[in-house]
């Protein structure tokens, strides 16, 4: 998969190494989870426990390639999510710091939210995103979506917003 500047394809066991350097910087992963850095082993068994078995359906988050120079710079994709017992399909994207305000991490988003809706009929798409995350606020923003609300999600007060109308309690079944 691809759009204008950049590859998307999915992670394999030889970006242990990738993978955990994006997790060992504090300012890459201060709005994720608990904001926490994780060491290249706890790196590693995330991707292989929930990365790598995270393909399913269309589904998971894809390395970045930047086209130009074959290098990757993140990582994009839809992630399905429970939100206050619903199942949503979310928009993540992370960037390495030197690919920052670049317009990488609208152009992944975008081709993810495209990807969402046409390949895999998604009516909803939502971003998950702390509240002093300026920047993917702007991101979320910029590809129309618009917030929703905040919820408690993983531990900490996050901000739901969203592409379509929430769903009402006919349309959507609990999560088991």
């Amino acid at each position: 998969m691809e759009s204008q500047r950049l590859i998307y394809r999915t992670y394999t066991k030889e970006d242990d190494e990738f993978y955990a350097s994006m997790w060992g910087q504090p300012d890459i992963v201060r709005y994720i989870g608990k904001g926490l850095t994780k060491t290249k082993r706890e790196a590693v068994r995330s991707l292989e426990n929930w990365i790598l078995p995270g393909y399913k359906n269309g589904m998971g988050l894809f390395v970045i390639i930047l086209k130009e120079t074959g290098e990757p710079i993140g990582h994009a994709g839809l992630v399905p999510q429970v939100v206050e017992g619903r199942k949503e399909t979310e928009i993540g994207y992370w960037l390495k710091k030197p690919f920052w305000g670049k317009g990488f991490a609208s152009e992944a988003a975008g081709f993810f939210m495209s990807y969402g809706k046409v390949e895999l009929h998604q009516s909803r798409l939502i971003s998950l995103i702390h509240p002093k995350n300026a920047a993917s606020i702007a991101v979320a923003k910029k590809l129309g979506m618009v917030y929703e609300k905040t919820v408690f999600f993983n531990g900490s007060r996050t901000r739901v917003y969203a592409t379509g109308q929430p769903q009402t309690l006919w349309e959507a079944l609990p999560c088991d």
